[in-house]
């Protein structure tokens, strides 16, 4: 029997698209549909750009049509994220369109400060970038952005109140220190949190961003859980330093990113305070905290090593007044940054970009 176009839209409207909760025929998210004799060619779009959500849209398409016209149909399903004006079918951050998570296994390794890095850096090379503090406990983003004084506004659209994020250095900013006194201790259980946290995604007017920078708390914890759930994650970044304490929880960083439940695509690793260089001499590297560790971890877990970034008083001090030592003009550090942002764009490209078209027999 001839496989007929209306055969295969049939089949793909038993479909449902996870996000928007309609099928994928109906959200006209089927691009195009060809036949060549047994073997029906499928290019269908998704809200989720990330590489786990793809996946799961090409395995419902194959199962459905061969559900629906038998085992022995191949079918080869080609899968891209939303584009141009269709991407505002997305229901959460629509106009968003790269979420990337920064992680780390343990505190204190620099995480925040590798994320109001990139962010300004991606930000000074044009980019439209957002970024939300998602360490509830310990929020330093306003400190690092010279914004703890500032507050969010609000505006009204659709009948609906909105939370205008505060701006700093070219990048929209969005904390929870800028809902609390500086002086006061956070003392969430882990719900509240979550639901806080919600707010900052759904509830504020982010406009259109080419890419929106989440700076978690550090370890794997309610937060983070909240977050798969609540946002279309493209990828996640983990943190750490050389030393062997930091590396293990690095590796359960990206263990977490891996888990089946939470699939997202780990975009690399980020050595911080890779090497000790004083002021008095910019030519030398002293290995404090050991040598190498990060990139072999990288190595082992076939993850890309994105940046090594060195311990340097400047950044600290650059943090601290609220200006990120990537804003510096042609220094070592500022270069070193600048390598990251470059190594994140490349890594975006590649999670992103429409999935090989894959045959099942």
């Amino acid at each position: 029997m001839p496989i007929t176009q209306e055969a295969i839209l049939s089949a793909l409207s038993r479909v449902i698209e996870p996000d928007l909760k309609k099928d994928i025929v109906e959200l006209d998210l089927v691009r195009d549909v060809t036949v060549d004799e047994d073997t029906i060619h499928v290019h269908v779009e998704v809200s989720n750009p990330a590489m786990h959500s793809r996946k799961r849209m090409e395995e419902a398409v194959t199962f459905n049509l061969q559900q629906a016209l038998g085992k022995e149909v191949k079918v080869v399903v080609n899968v891209s994220p939303l584009s141009g004006e269709r991407g505002n079918l997305r229901k959460v951050l629509p106009k968003v369109k790269h979420i990337v998570a920064v992680a780390s296994g343990k505190g204190g390794v620099g995480k925040s400060t590798i994320t109001a890095n990139l962010a300004a850096g991606l930000a000074r090379m044009g980019w439209k970038v957002g970024l939300v503090d998602a360490d509830v406990h310990g929020p330093s983003m306003p400190m690092m952005f010279d914004a703890v004084h500032e507050r969010p506004t609000t505006t009204e659209k659709d009948g609906k109140r909105w939370i205008v994020p505060v701006e700093s250095h070219g990048v929209k900013l969005l904390s929870i220190g800028f809902f609390a006194d500086p002086s006061q201790a956070i003392a969430w259980r882990g719900p509240m949190a979550s639901k806080a946290l919600e707010q900052l995604f759904k509830d504020a007017d982010w406009g259109e961003l080419d890419i929106m920078l989440v700076d978690l708390p550090p370890g794997t914890s309610d937060i983070h859980l909240s977050l798969v759930q609540a946002v279309p994650l493209t990828g996640a970044i983990v943190v750490s330093t050389p030393q062997p304490v930091a590396l293990a929880d690095a590796r359960k960083g990206v263990g977490f990113f891996q888990l089946p439940s939470v699939n997202v695509p780990v975009l690399g690793i980020v050595e911080n305070m890779a090497w000790f260089t004083p002021a008095e001499l910019p030519n030398n590297k002293y290995y404090i905290f050991g040598e190498g560790g990060a990139r072999a971890l990288a190595a082992e877990l076939k993850v890309p090593l994105l940046a090594e970034v060195p311990l340097v008083q400047s950044i600290r001090e650059a943090g601290d007044v609220g200006r990120p030592a990537v804003m510096q003009d042609a220094t070592p550090i500022s270069a070193a940054f600048h390598d990251l942002c470059n190594a994140v764009q490349q890594r975006l490209a590649e999670v992103t970009k429409p999935s090989p078209a894959t045959t099942t027999a």
